[in-house]
């Protein structure tokens, strides 16, 4: 089923007209600091208008607000990605194989994950962790039994365990079962399927 998308409108007029109410800003001062009509100020706050950009930085230089602070809720209110089951990416380590079911993207910045399916064969393991790399990891296992070998121990997993670490100390996992091994994990930062 595939959802009905609907265009939302961006409004930031009332925040521009909270931070000025708090500062104690008429209309009319920060039209004259701005460059611009009181009137128009008034149609930005109801957001009947949109403003150009340089009246919009303009308007928040004057009011002393952080554009990421305007533009927080457009970034919350982005679409939601689907991957549907054909459209997902694969990547292989020998015999190992990455299924992704969760794009990064860069505009998250700090906060990017990239998610995988893992799928490793009997008496398999994966290599790529070997050195570590910054971020953090988490993995629930699906099916089969695992070890984690994380820099000199060893955690046994087994189906419907869970387990999360600092991805900066060499980590591998390991096959210790008899039929393949998969798991579900998530990467932070992204690590596998970013440049692809």
């Amino acid at each position: 089923m595939t959802p009905t998308q609907t265009k939302r409108s961006f409004c930031f007029g009332e925040k521009l007209r909270q931070v000025r109410e708090r500062k104690g800003y008429t209309l009319k001062v920060v039209a004259q600091q701005a460059g611009v009509s009181e009137s128009l100020i008034s149609q930005i706050e109801r957001n009947k208008v949109s403003p150009a950009i340089d009246t919009l930085l303009s308007i928040a230089d004057v009011l002393d607000i952080r554009l990421e602070y305007l533009f927080d809720e457009y970034r919350s209110a982005r679409p939601v990605k689907v991957i549907t089951a054909n459209e997902r990416r694969t990547t292989a380590e020998g015999d190992v194989t990455y299924e992704e079911i969760a794009q990064p993207c860069e505009s998250d910045g700090t906060h990017a994950v990239e998610s995988y399916i893992l799928s490793i064969p009997a008496k398999s393991i994966t290599h790529r962790g070997s050195y570590g790399h910054p971020g953090r990891e988490f993995g629930f296992i699906m099916e089969g039994k695992g070890a984690l070998h994380y820099e000199n121990d060893i955690y046994e997993l087994n189906t419907g365990d869970s387990v999360s670490f600092a991805a900066s100390a060499p980590h591998t996992l390991e096959n210790v079962g008899d039929t393949v091994l998969r798991a579900m994990w998530v990467v932070s930062p992204p690590q596998r399927f970013l440049n692809e």
